[in-house]
């Protein structure tokens, strides 16, 4: 049997977080070549790759993002440990780990958690994005409560988990004030040859309103795709061109991004789920978000 060296694993631990081994080393005050000896042990103990140097940066693999969150775990236990035998009780507040697919709108991500944190000023929400694959194979880990996407878990996925529909949205195109009257007028005709940005082509959504715009004979000038819908946002804040929204939050949309609504985009849906390992939800955080979601967004 392998003995995990816990000293290993709470420098890696540290690195992740600060995510360079200087950063690391100002935190730790230990000097970088012990911290670099000590991430190289762990890995041969554990017979994995843990880092992939990108640039000054060290890029986490699959690998290190599983460790780490079993290192997370271990040293929220030795606090809660040390609570104890310093002063007899241990600290209040209980630890969420809810996790959202990257292709999901960040102003909906907030919507749909606002629910969670009123709950108890004491709850400790862990809020981690990555690819659907990774965050399912974790959640059947059950490294994780929670994951909230824009598609379902399918049963050829190999996880036993559970969706729970959240609701649904239709999509608009939105732009800059100067330019949404001239956009308005014989919407959506008016987007030929119009610049547009759109998210990563291998995202439902990016798919649906290829499928929209090509019914309709309107051929925009794609000028970039993004794997961030916060950074297509952004840029379409700037007036690089428009950028699609959900409808739910066009508000939102409109005020943080100043912005308006050109217009609907007919036949294009947005759907939102919250995948979980229960069956009928019980857990009070994911009941939170669930009713709020029903009563409140998607209405």
């Amino acid at each position: 049997m392998t003995w995990l060296h816990y000293h290993h694993l709470h420098y890696l631990w540290v690195v992740a977080r600060e995510g360079t081994i200087q950063q690391a080393s100002q935190q730790l005050h230990v000097g970088q070549p012990p911290i670099s000896t000590q991430l190289h042990q762990l890995e041969l103990s554990l017979g994995r790759k843990l880092f992939r140097r990108r640039s000054r940066r060290l890029e986490m693999t699959e690998a290190r993002r599983t460790v780490f969150r079993y290192a997370e775990q271990v040293f929220s236990l030795g606090r809660e440990m040390t609570d104890l035998l310093k002063s007899g009780e241990v600290a209040t507040g209980s630890k969420f780990v809810g996790d959202v697919a990257d292709a999901m709108p960040k102003l909906m991500v907030r919507r749909l958690l606002e629910p969670a944190l009123q709950l108890s000023s004491d709850l400790r929400l862990v809020c981690v994005e990555h690819d659907l694959g990774t965050l399912l194979t974790d959640l059947g880990r059950q490294s994780l409560d929670l994951v909230l996407a824009d598609s379902p878990l399918t049963p050829t996925g190999g996880v036993r988990a559970f969706n729970h529909p959240l609701g649904q949205s239709g999509v608009g195109l939105f732009v800059t004030p100067q330019l949404v009257a001239r956009i308005r007028t014989d919407f959506p005709a008016s987007l030929n040859r119009v610049p547009l940005l759109l998210p990563c082509r291998n995202t439902a959504l990016s798919r649906s309103l290829d499928s929209s715009l090509e019914s309709r004979n309107v051929s925009p000038l794609i000028r970039v795709e993004f794997d961030d819908k916060a950074l297509l946002k952004a840029f379409g804040q700037t007036g690089e061109g428009l950028f699609p929204g959900t409808l739910a939050i066009a508000d939102e949309i409109c005020r943080q991004y100043e912005a308006e609504l050109a217009g609907e985009l007919e036949g294009v849906v947005e759907h939102f789920y919250a995948i979980s390992v229960e069956c009928r939800i019980r857990h009070a955080v994911v009941l939170a978000i669930s009713s709020s979601a029903k009563s409140i967004i998607f209405v």
